[in-house]
């Protein structure tokens, strides 16, 4: 399989996005899937992992009427491999495709998109700006909260755990535990 480099999918992220919020975004799920890759036991599929997580959003700001559509164009005119297109246009399964989420790593980014959304802005509220001292139950209490970021699905997270046949807390404790393990590196 002809993974796109680190670098190549870095520099196609910042062609279509200009935003820091939505590169940081990127950024963030790359290093959740590395993550989930290492704990899964996936470690040989890492870079795959997480270039999925990097380009997942490629055409949302630029294009966000016509997310996960376009981003397969624009894969495709770079040459990507079908399994990665798959596997981000997945990722907007329910919401913008019927692309249902079947491979483990799928599941994954499907779940933890949201609720990465959601841990990013609990954070934000919190003295420090930081998840290095969150807790689940705060998450758990933000999850709770419709109208705390309300933009962010709680079904969507609720059915991506329901995906990899977890419950939420575990979901929630494990994607907490990768953004803690990333916060230093972005």
């Amino acid at each position: 399989m002809l993974i796109m480099k680190r670098e190549e999918a870095l520099e196609l992220l910042k062609k279509y996005n200009k935003e820091d919020f939505h590169i940081l975004h990127g950024k963030t799920l790359e290093c959740v899937m590395g993550y989930f890759a290492d704990l899964l036991g996936y470690g040989e599929e890492k870079d795959f992992w997480q270039t999925a997580g990097l380009l997942h959003d490629l055409d949302y700001e630029m294009w966000p009427e016509d997310h996960c559509k376009k981003t397969e164009e624009l894969l495709r005119e770079e040459g990507a491999d079908e399994r990665l297109i798959r596997a981000i246009i997945s990722h907007g399964y329910g919401i913008c495709t019927d692309v249902m989420p079947e491979h483990e790593m799928e599941k994954v980014l499907y779940a933890a998109d949201e609720l990465t959304g959601l841990i990013g802005a609990a954070a934000l509220m919190r003295p420090s700006k930081s998840v290095s001292d969150m807790e689940y139950s705060s998450v758990k209490k933000k999850f709770k909260d419709k109208s705390f970021a309300a933009a962010i699905d709680r079904e969507t997270i609720k059915e991506g755990a329901e995906m990899l046949g977890w419950e939420l807390e575990k979901l929630i404790t494990l994607t907490l535990e990768a953004m803690k393990a990333c916060e230093g590196k972005l």
